[in-house]
């Protein structure tokens, strides 16, 4: 264990997985690597820590008894819940494509070696949204929105909170910080994982982020510049 664990605060980790052998062994893993976990073997449980500790990431199986993991995810995401990682059984795309649509961050296919997992553990937890300390501002206004991101909110014109994941309000931030600039998608990606579906997992949330916005305005905010990335058609304001 790094000497360091003994005056930082270790990142907290909600493992739910329902194979027991398999959860004992990645949440060991992880444990000797610095982190503290928490292992559940269904929803309940899961809900329960959920509601008592300040997770930083969450894993979540696909395949629980009762309420299944995708169910979690919708609960979990969004506002300031924890980073989401997905894990799904081999073949099933659609069981992916639908936790990214319903927030996850990140999604792995069984089985998994455990160092690959702390590998996408430890890469979720630096790309969390940056705190105050970090950025020079946290409050950005645009076209009567008004995005905090140290309390992990957007705001729409006529007062309502938007919830979004945390891969949306990285993506929403960074294309506020360049204005009017076209953001490369390449640099988009890197905020979600290098992998050869990471194009694709952009695609959903940068949908799923127009269709929230676009739901409270009658402007297109978030333009598609073909084969080269995103931008952000709005004044912007730094600041309260």
């Amino acid at each position: 264990m790094n000497p360091l664990a003994a005056t930082t605060p270790l990142p907290e980790i909600l493992l739910v997985e329902d194979d027991v052998e398999l959860r004992r062994e990645m949440a060991t893993y992880l444990r000797d690597n610095d982190h503290l976990v928490h292992e559940a073997g269904d929803a309940a449980s899961a809900r329960r820590i959920m509601a008592e500790r300040a997770i930083q990431v969450a894993v979540l199986d696909i395949n629980l008894p009762g309420e299944d993991g995708l169910s979690l995810c919708r609960a979990f995401a969004g506002g300031g819940g924890p980073a989401i990682l997905m894990l799904t059984a081999l073949g099933d795309p659609i069981d992916r494509i639908l936790g990214l649509e319903l927030g996850a961050d990140d999604y792995v296919v069984k089985p998994i070696m455990p160092r690959e997992l702390l590998a996408r553990v430890k890469a979720m937890l630096r790309r969390r949204p940056l705190g105050p300390t970090a950025r020079k501002t946290n409050i950005y206004r645009f076209a009567n929105f008004r995005l905090d991101l140290a309390a992990h909110q957007l705001r729409a014109p006529n007062g309502a909170v938007l919830l979004l994941t945390r891969s949306e309000l990285a993506i929403l931030g960074v294309l506020l910080e360049r204005g009017r600039q076209v953001v490369p998608r390449e640099d988009l990606i890197a905020l979600l994982r290098a992998e050869d579906e990471a194009g694709r997992a952009l695609d959903l949330h940068i949908s799923r982020l127009r269709r929230k916005i676009q739901d409270q305005t009658d402007r297109e905010l978030i333009r598609t510049h073909r084969g080269v990335g995103y931008m952000l058609d709005a004044s912007v304001l730094v600041g309260d």
